[in-house]
């Protein structure tokens, strides 16, 4: 199931007693004086994210209480998992209006630590589940591994991690889930017109490569996913200072993305046929380096001028929605850590997508709700789109405004959409520093709202 979560032991492990500040003041009505006095010690009173270790007459741990606080969040239980001792644990208790499979999964991801360099990984607090929360438990395994896999990958540093690896790694997926997969390489993406994704590549210290992944039955309903990834972004011949180029192996993130939602889907059998689509490229620098002012063309057949190569991610983009096209989806997802933009637009922490349609719209909105995820949508204002105009190829890479970065590279993108069911989302795939079930590093956003959203596919 997870490493974090053990069945098959009804009953074992230290109890958990989730408590709000009033249960926290009916509790210590009761309790002994040597409890109290352990409460006063570190100040609990059923605050947020608060606990209590309690201690029996024989000095072992008797049991746990937590503080909900007055509105309980899933972090909270994240935040105790990273914190207890190793060991065994079980909720004896649900958590206030949490629901089960949110309070699991934190916990699951509350241990996460990115540890595959490290000589000595450290021990983490384990959850018994209950027999009756089996259903659940699995929902929240689910979505903790594919979360894991994804921050895995997005930590690796791009020597360890280049295209070749990252395709591997879906080829691996294929192999686990009998899906289909199929990786162009190099000078074959030329042949097989994709000659953006290979023009931003062609500098780099492996080939680049499209991963087209496919599973399910064709009859039924078509859901692409299309994910960026640039293994190490230099900014090519528009060469990013050393600050900016710092965290680049990132820029991968979207192909992790779309690679943890692949399995999700797999795990759970969905009734979709599911198209998977990621070119993968360093954007490096040399002689054979696209520059700025190159024409190129495109899988579409749209010719592209080259403003700026550190506006890459785009183009590989560009090919990779185009063939996805192809297969006639339903749902077209990108993700991508796209632009700075979005990031001054609603900083670290919010996942900004656009969309066409208004009922896509309020379905990823609500979903969001469900889960508890953190999402705005973006305006595709067309009033921006001249500033794509290229006086000598149909459309620039970058716009000729300082403002409104984000907006325009989504407007570039939909240049190669033609559905309205299309969901573009401009990512960040970091954690800038540690919160609770959240540690500094790679980060998945959005994950179990977009997977709740490709569900609703499935044919029923």
């Amino acid at each position: 199931m997870h490493p974090r979560l053990i069945t098959g032991r009804p009953g074992a492990g230290a109890p958990i007693t989730f408590l709000t500040p009033p249960e926290a003041k009916a509790w210590r009505d009761q309790a002994t004086g040597a409890q109290r006095t352990q409460a006063d010690l570190v100040g609990f009173g059923g605050e947020a994210g608060k606990f209590l270790l309690l201690l029996g007459i024989d000095g072992a741990l008797d049991r746990v209480l937590c503080g909900l606080g007055e509105a309980p969040q899933a972090a909270l239980i994240a935040g105790l998992a990273a914190q207890l001792p190793a060991g065994e644990y079980r909720f004896a208790n649900r958590p206030g209006k949490i629901a089960l499979a949110q309070a699991i999964c934190a916990w699951a991801l509350g241990g996460y630590r990115f540890d595959a360099f490290k000589t000595a990984p450290s021990a983490a607090a384990r959850l018994s589940i209950a027999d009756a929360d089996l259903p659940a438990a699995a929902d929240a395994a689910r979505l903790a591994r594919a979360t894991e896999k994804l921050r895995n990958l997005v930590n690796l540093p791009a020597n360890v991690l280049g295209p070749e690896k990252l395709a591997a790694a879906f080829e691996d997926l294929a192999v686990e889930h009998g899906a289909q997969c199929v990786v162009t390489i190099g000078e074959d993406l030329r042949a097989a017109n994709y000659p953006l994704i290979h023009a931003v590549g062609r500098a780099g210290t492996e080939p680049p490569r499209l991963v087209e992944l496919t599973w399910g039955d064709p009859s039924h309903p078509v859901v692409a996913l299309v994910g960026k990834g640039v293994t190490f972004d230099t900014g090519g011949s528009n060469l990013k200072t050393g600050a900016g180029m710092r965290l680049m192996k990132k820029d991968m993130g979207g192909a992790a993305h779309v690679l943890a939602l692949a399995q999700m889907a797999m795990e759970a059998k969905l009734a979709i046929r599911l198209v998977v689509l990621a070119p993968l490229v360093e954007n490096g620098i040399g002689a054979g380096a696209m520059r700025p002012g190159d024409v190129i063309a495109s899988r579409k057949g749209l010719s592209v001028e080259i403003e700026d190569t550190d506006a890459e991610g785009r183009l590989i983009l560009a090919d990779a929605l185009t063939r996805a096209h192809e297969h006639a989806p339903t749902l077209l997802i990108d993700l991508a850590t796209l632009t700075g933009a979005a990031r001054v637009a609603l900083g670290p922490e919010i996942a900004p997508f656009y969309t066409p349609q208004e009922a896509l719209a309020a379905e990823i909105m609500a979903a969001a709700a469900a889960c508890g995820e953190l999402v705005w949508r973006m305006p595709l204002h067309e009033g921006y789109a001249s500033q794509l105009d290229s006086p000598i190829a149909d459309v620039k890479n970058l716009g000729d405004a300082a403002m409104a970065g984000s907006i325009t590279a989504a407007l570039f993108l939909k240049r190669f959409v033609g559905i309205s069911a299309w969901a573009h989302w401009d990512i960040y795939a970091w954690n800038a520093k540690d919160r609770p079930g959240r540690p500094a590093g790679g980060e998945a956003f959005a994950l179990n709202t977009l997977y709740h959203v490709i569900s609703a596919r499935a044919t029923r």
